[in-house]
């Protein structure tokens, strides 16, 4: 069986930090042998939001005609690179003996196919970052633009996390396996495979795009605002029902910050005059509400395991967690349509759930594009459950490696952005002419 060190990282919506680990994998056997973490600077991240506001819903080709684009897309790759630099330097890697990085990238705008059937619309997602840069800037090669290979198959391509949640099950156990970033996810882990997985909506999104319009923190630390609030029950339901589309849409699905309407309910929360402490803990609270009300979607066929097992810096919130636990156990605040779902669902769990942290640390999503890059590197089909049940086989991603330093590169977006039918069929078309 063959051995691999492999650098994951994400630089997720959150746009908090740019995350790194060194994995080494013998077989699903896992051990991290360093991390790295470097907040993004106020800037970078002001920049990256104006450019999303930007681009959202052009094609790939308008993108790249953007005067802006090149440079802020170089800039977050160049440092991405810098942060893979320091880390192998301060811990002393000798880069030869990295087999390749499992590149995230930075997503956009998310079409996926769970949405563009119901609107008429045709799938696409948009992720940049260049994987070519980023193999040259680090000498290492790079595995990246993973989300295309299943959209372009007629999947969501998102969230990819739950195979990676089946391979370290075998030390955490079953379970759900829950992630608070930027937007919560969950995989349903029973015997060791991933059942179901889905997008639950924002986690983090409200509370930090908040946060960062009034104040001059970039998050809430240990829930020091939310703590001092209370909940606001008419603005937790004006955010359910701005999101409503896409919180009660069967699964598998997966979502984007663009489904949410942040902007239309700091709008209401001004409006209504709530106050910054109020309002930041019933963005909180919502993250935990609309967690639990992603579970009580999925089908009855599944068996809903009793063990909740936590991973993402949005959990260490003691507001968010708090709720979570409460919510599940039939304690906290329930908006009047869910009341009988949410009670079904405590009757599935069938005894009291246990909720903990994952003893895999902070870095699960890090560690998925490393697990990620494996897989490729191996060739073998990458296991989410919607296309496993459909009896396909999707191989996620493509490798880039180091050449001599250039100027030019055609892979800043990734192969499934806005567009990419016309371009297929145009290849095509050249194809059977010749």
């Amino acid at each position: 069986m063959t051995k691999y060190r492999i650098i994951g990282n994400m630089t997720g919506n959150s746009m908090d930090a740019i995350d790194l680990v060194l994995t080494e994998f013998d077989g699903d056997k896992m051990t991290d042998i360093c991390t790295f973490t470097r907040p993004y600077a106020k800037d970078m991240q002001q920049k990256i939001e104006n450019l999303r506001a930007k681009v959202f819903s052009k094609t790939a080709e308008e993108i790249e005609n953007m005067e802006e684009f090149q440079a802020v897309h170089d800039d977050y790759v160049s440092q991405v690179a810098e942060c893979i630099n320091e880390m192998c330097k301060q811990n002393n890697i000798d880069k030869t003996t990295i087999d390749a990085i499992g590149f995230h990238g930075k997503t956009f705008d998310h079409n996926p196919p769970s949405k563009s059937k119901i609107d008429g619309s045709e799938p696409y997602t948009l992720q940049i970052g260049s994987g070519q840069m980023l193999a040259d800037l680090t000498n290492i090669s790079v595995v990246y633009d993973f989300r295309s290979d299943p959209l372009m198959a007629g999947f969501d391509g998102a969230p990819l996390v739950p195979p990676h949640n089946a391979h370290i099950s075998a030390s955490e156990g079953d379970g759900i396996y829950y992630n608070g970033g930027n937007t919560s996810n969950f995989a349903i882990i029973n015997d060791g495979v991933a059942q179901i997985g889905a997008d639950a909506g924002p986690f983090n999104e409200y509370t930090d795009n908040f946060i960062r319009q009034h104040s001059n923190e970039s998050f809430d630390k240990d829930g020091k605002f939310g703590k001092k609030g209370s909940l606001n029950p008419e603005l937790l339901q004006e955010i359910f029902a701005c999101g409503r589309s896409f919180y009660e849409a069967p699964l598998p699905k997966s979502g984007d910050p663009a489904y949410y309407h942040k902007g239309k309910i700091f709008q209401y929360a001004e409006h209504k005059k709530i106050g910054f402490e109020d309002a930041v803990h019933t963005f909180e609270y919502a993250a935990a509400y609309i967690a639990v009300q992603a579970l009580t979607l999925i089908p009855d066929k599944i068996k809903i395991p009793n063990n909740v097992i936590l991973f993402g810096g949005g959990w260490k919130n003691p507001v968010v967690s708090k709720s979570f636990e409460d919510l599940l156990q039939g304690k906290g605040y329930v908006l009047p349509e869910h009341q009988e779902s949410f009670a079904k669902l405590r009757n599935r769990f069938g005894m009291q759930p246990i909720v903990r942290q994952s003893t895999f640390g902070d870095y699960m999503e890090a560690r998925l594009f490393a697990d990620l890059a494996r897989y490729k590197l191996e060739n073998k089909a990458w296991e989410i459950p919607e296309i496993v049940e459909n009896g396909k086989k999707v191989i996620c991603g493509r490798l880039a490696t180091p050449q001599a330093s250039r100027s030019k590169y055609t892979d800043r977006i990734n192969r499934a952005a806005k567009g990419w039918q016309a371009k297929e069929a145009k290849t095509h078309r050249a194809q059977r002419e010749m």
